[in-house]
């Protein structure tokens, strides 16, 4: 996610996730109980899904409808590894991950940050390897 000197130009997830740990903001957010059972009742492939479907249209676009406030503190699984990833609002991916505001997000960053999402929410649920 964040720029750095390596073959791929991002930093890993493991080194994205030590930094957000030390915010005391991002790393109070959890998997409740009832996100886990619907994580395992609509399958990993719906919440990725649900993921692609959230950052398309409400971070990807430039102007985003309500930015800064288009992201719900819980409701589903995704709203809060937006929220630990530091990926619910233009701000937020300002910030963090040097995400110009102002400027369409592009298909292959979206793709990065489902991904990163997806594994907050593969080590928030328990589901390594599955």
């Amino acid at each position: 996610m964040e720029r750095v000197d390596d073959s791929t130009g991002y930093v890993s997830h493991d080194a994205a996730f030590a930094r957000l740990a030390r915010s005391k903001f991002r790393s109070r957010f959890r998997l409740s109980e009832e996100d886990r059972k619907y994580i395992a009742e609509k399958g990993m492939e719906t919440i990725r899904r649900h993921a692609e479907d959230f950052v398309r249209t409400k971070l990807a676009p430039a102007h985003p409808l309500n930015d800064g406030k288009q992201t719900p503190m819980r409701g589903h699984p995704v709203f809060k590894a937006q929220h630990a990833c530091a990926c619910c609002c233009r701000g937020c991916m300002a910030k963090w991950w040097k995400v110009s505001e102002g400027t369409e997000i592009p298909p292959e960053r979206q793709s990065r940050i489902v991904d990163f999402l997806m594994e907050w929410i593969v080590r928030q649920s328990g589901r390594e390897g599955k």
